[in-house]
């Protein structure tokens, strides 16, 4: 769907990166057959365990690349939840569904939208706060409550550093497309960065936080409402601790 929205020939293609915690095999990597199924014969492909924050890394890495190399960057989000719910955990089990969403970066001047600033960042010191053991399948949440303050305060703090890259008011924001971790999370986020004017994107209630595919599924489920130079801004915390964020610019 995404190949086919962005009018772009799958030769044109230079590299798939797929954004994924739960993926179908350990090793080999998922995104090469996706690649393969998808008929993109000869690009590079590779997976991204980034958890929650996995799209906006690969969002910002396929820019890169995208500047670098001159060829499109197709990229996947993709998780499927409820192969690691622990449903005996119902603070976390209610939580979590599985989506997919997928956008194509290109060198163009026709594009939806352009990648105005962007940050990412970890903190290992609060590695095992959510997880998979070793030797169990399941995820489990060891300290909810350290979790949401963690994601709320590395969503705000990524949130402003691609304000003051791009030297944007708050206000000027006119969409906040936050991960759909909680809607408590978000919306502390957008009252802390005084996200006064912007309409955030609620999607978890319908579609529950499927991890990295949340802030792509929101960006398609919203599109209709972006009007042309409206600056959307991204922000993703997850397990790691990993975090970004990144603000784009709709030409519509």
């Amino acid at each position: 769907m995404a190949l086919a929205n962005a009018g772009i020939a799958q030769s044109e293609i230079g590299m798939v990166l797929l954004a994924t915690s739960t993926p179908d095999h350990l090793l080999p990597p998922s995104a090469p057959l996706l690649a393969h199924k998808l008929g993109l014969t000869g690009a590079g492909a590779v997976d991204l365990a980034g958890a929650c924050s996995g799209f906006l890394y690969a969002l910002v890495m396929g820019d890169a690349l995208v500047r670098t190399q001159g060829r499109a960057v197709l990229i996947v989000a993709a998780n499927i939840l409820s192969r690691r719910i622990n449903r005996q955990e119902r603070a976390s089990a209610v939580m979590f569904g599985d989506a997919a969403g997928a956008v194509v970066l290109a060198p163009s001047q026709n594009g939806i939208g352009s990648l105005v600033s962007s940050t990412l960042t970890s903190d290992g010191s609060h590695y095992d706060l959510i997880g998979i053991p070793t030797g169990e399948t399941l995820m489990t949440m060891r300290d909810g409550r350290s979790m949401f303050a963690q994601a709320v305060k590395t969503m705000m703090d990524c949130g402003k550093t691609v304000l003051q890259q791009a030297n944007v008011e708050p206000t000027a924001i006119g969409h906040f497309v936050p991960h759909q971790a909680n809607a408590r999370i978000f919306d502390a986020v957008a009252e802390q960065l005084q996200l006064n004017n912007a309409v955030t994107a609620c999607t978890i209630a319908d579609y529950g936080n499927s991890s990295a595919a949340t802030i792509p599924l929101s960006l398609s489920l919203g599109q209709s409402t972006y009007r042309k130079d409206d600056l959307i801004l991204l922000t993703a915390a997850g397990a790691g601790l990993t975090g970004g964020a990144a603000l784009l610019n709709y030409t519509g």
